[in-house]
């Protein structure tokens, strides 16, 4: 008989993380484990990581739903998940890693063999003039081909200055720049900011506007100069209007967040929509600690998808749990370290 359990774990910052949403210094995780007397060394951990703000699931809720969870583990099916897509999202990975006996191995891949590290972007968070340069100076030293700058917190004339330092001494053929607005432009300033933008030889913005403003958005991915990606407007969205969305907006690259997009499977939904259209994508983690970034980076590495993958979140946390994931020049490499889940005690 299948048993189950979730637990609450804070994750720390090493260091305050400014995003549109305010400053980061912690973050939530609940975890689900799964195992079977007869084998409880074999148990499977899902992560549901919460954004607060950003994540659909209800805060107050997510207590309850897990202990339903609990209690009907053995007909999971059943549970209604909607509005839970990072509950989703820790379900369907714990049951994927209980399946393959508990071993954080769910989806085997080069990567997996340590043969083809995953390709990934540099993070650079939302702060003052100086210590967004000092973290710029830092990925490209350390070996990243592709910087992701979070913009929208400090004044946008300053941002640019940033975005010149950067092509100044790196060329579009030596460094992918992207930028991530996080929905902090009006529509109506949102053009000229991005004709501006485009100076700087951009790969693409996130999210330039706030989502469920579908037609300010078509306009801008019809009219701008530097291609747009959404992110924010993926969450939240049934299954039937996905394809309504995408017809509509017509971005030209999406983002999948298997935490906000409710979990693999349903984030593979998004793919197979954006194909039909010649949209690009790529996955991105949302915070999570190891043991989600662990599945998400296994599930894309899967994908065959050959651009910069946002999946480096993973050196963000005091008290992570140390895993065969590590950051080199650039890439995440899959090593040979074992797990230490100590930390996470049911």
């Amino acid at each position: 008989m299948l048993k189950a359990d979730f637990k609450k774990y804070t994750l720390i910052f090493k260091r305050p993380s400014g995003t549109s949403r305010g400053v980061l210094k912690t973050k939530d995780s609940w975890f689900i484990k799964l195992w079977d007397d007869e084998n409880p060394e074999k148990a499977g951990y899902g992560e549901c990581s919460l954004i607060y703000g950003l994540s659909p699931d209800p805060e107050k809720e997510i207590s309850s739903k897990l202990q339903e969870v609990k209690e009907n583990i053995n007909d999971a099916e059943t549970i209604n998940l909607h509005k839970f897509p990072a509950v989703k999202f820790g379900l369907e990975t714990a049951f994927k890693d209980f399946k393959n006996d508990g071993k954080k191995l769910l989806f085997e891949s080069e990567f997996t063999h340590g043969e083809k590290p995953i390709s990934i972007n540099g993070l650079v968070w939302m702060g003052d003039y100086k210590f967004m340069r000092k973290q710029i100076i830092e990925k490209v030293e350390s070996g990243f081909k592709c910087i992701k700058l979070k913009i929208g917190a400090i004044d946008f004339d300053k941002e640019l200055e940033l975005l010149k330092l950067v092509r100044r001494d790196f060329k579009e053929r030596d460094l992918e720049l992207r930028v991530d607005a996080n929905g902090a432009f009006s529509p109506a300033e949102a053009s000229e900011k991005l004709k501006r933008l485009s100076e700087f030889s951009l790969h693409s913005i996130e999210q330039p506007i706030k989502p469920r403003q579908w037609n300010e958005m078509a306009r801008l991915c019809e009219s701008s100069p530097v291609p747009v990606a959404l992110d924010e407007e993926l969450i939240s969205l049934d299954d039937d209007m996905i394809p309504v969305m995408l017809d509509t907006i017509k971005p030209q690259y999406i983002i999948l967040k298997p935490s906000l997009t409710g979990g693999l499977k349903r984030s593979e939904m998004f793919i197979k929509e954006a194909g039909k259209r010649n949209i690009g994508w790529w996955i991105t983690s949302a915070l999570e600690s190891n043991i989600g970034l662990n599945a998400i980076a296994q599930w894309t590495a899967t994908l065959n998808n050959n651009m910069y993958q946002g999946l480096g979140t993973g050196q963000l946390y005091t008290n992570n749990f140390p895993s065969p994931l590590e950051v080199r020049n650039g890439m995440l490499h899959f090593t040979g370290k074992e797990w230490d889940l100590s930390r996470l005690q049911f």
